[in-house]
């Protein structure tokens, strides 16, 4: 017998509502493992500045996939900081005004289900778990390596959250005394590992290069975002090779920490390292060696998300059913 569950990913940009059938015997916690449904219905939207037009919106679109059967569960994924035990979100960076309601309040009123807040990092981590690349183990560390840089983490079989919710911010990590801007600090592991932070290194690369005189050619184009540089790198552009190079020792530095605290299983990476995968694994491979400890590095494998960019969707789904 199947549950019908509701997964509402709310993100900077856009907002999406996705509905799916869960099996019983594998959405009891909402970490049992199993295979991964299949998403019956989704719909997205561009992120409004109000947070009531934003939740007016997708629990109407919530009850329109219902059509009038009962919900088994609602899940609410999006960025911290929040207030996950009474649903509320506290002013995230990307969503400024948003706070004050409480989601899960609102989804039991109105759509009569319980509802569960997680953050975006945790429910990716749940996600993967479950239905993606870290199935099957008892302990693992998802790294989100897209706007930003995050963790959730699954340590024996349960989703960490520490003692306010902030577990996993490794992000905030200052690998350098200066270098490129993440999380509100230089040198921190967010500013050489996520999105924003290649496109930084991207401009102290090519304005170095320019000034020597060999400017690339994808600088003097304006191309320093993700995708621009690994096609780049892959035809052989010295400059964004570079990037690659600088930005996978500080992921692998980063990666060595985790390891050697933690000594988990798997290391699932998302977003820009799932897309470059090619041009970060042979990269780190050489200072994980150097770095970690070889019994811990030996137990543990560095893996590409494997549920691609509907990763956020079934973040959403992943908690419906978790129990707090």
């Amino acid at each position: 017998m199947s549950q019908l569950v509701i997964g509402f990913d709310i993100g900077g940009t856009k907002c999406a509502v996705s509905v799916a059938r869960l099996d019983e015997s594998v959405s009891g916690s909402g970490l049992e493992s199993g295979s991964k449904p299949a998403i019956l219905a989704r719909e997205a939207f561009a992120t409004p500045a109000s947070q009531t037009e934003a939740l007016n919106r997708m629990i109407d679109m919530a009850a329109s996939f219902a059509g009038g059967e009962t919900i088994a569960g609602v899940g609410v994924s999006a960025g911290n900081p929040m207030d996950a035990a009474r649903g509320v979100l506290l002013n995230p960076p990307n969503l400024p005004g948003w706070s004050g309601i409480s989601w899960t309040d609102a989804i039991r009123e109105r759509l009569g289900a319980p509802g569960v807040m997680e953050n975006d990092a945790n429910a990716c981590a749940m996600a993967e778990w479950r239905w993606g690349a870290g199935a099957q183990v008892d302990s693992m560390v998802f790294l989100t390596f897209g706007t930003g840089f995050g963790a959730g983490l699954i340590l024996n079989g349960r989703l960490y959250r520490g003692a306010c919710g902030n577990a996993g911010e490794v992000g905030h990590w200052r690998m350098t005394d200066g270098g490129p801007a993440g999380y509100g600090k230089l040198g921190a592991l967010e500013g050489y590992c996520s999105g924003g932070g290649l496109r930084q290194l991207a401009e102290m690369v090519g304005n170095r290069r320019k000034q020597l005189g060999n400017e690339p050619a994808w600088f003097a184009a304006g191309g320093t975002d993700a995708k621009t540089l690994a096609m780049a790198a892959r035809a052989g552009d010295e400059a964004a090779g570079e990037v690659f190079d600088i930005s996978a020792r500080q992921l692998a530095r980063g990666l060595s920490l985790m390891i050697d605290f933690l000594n988990p299983e798997r290391i699932v990476i998302g977003s820009v390292y799932a897309r470059c995968e090619d041009l970060f694994a042979p990269r780190i491979q050489a200072v994980l060696e150097q770095e970690t400890l070889a019994d811990s590095l030996a137990a543990c494998r560095v893996v590409p998300a494997a549920l691609g960019d509907s990763i956020g969707d079934y973040a959403a789904l992943s908690i419906a059913t978790s129990r707090k």
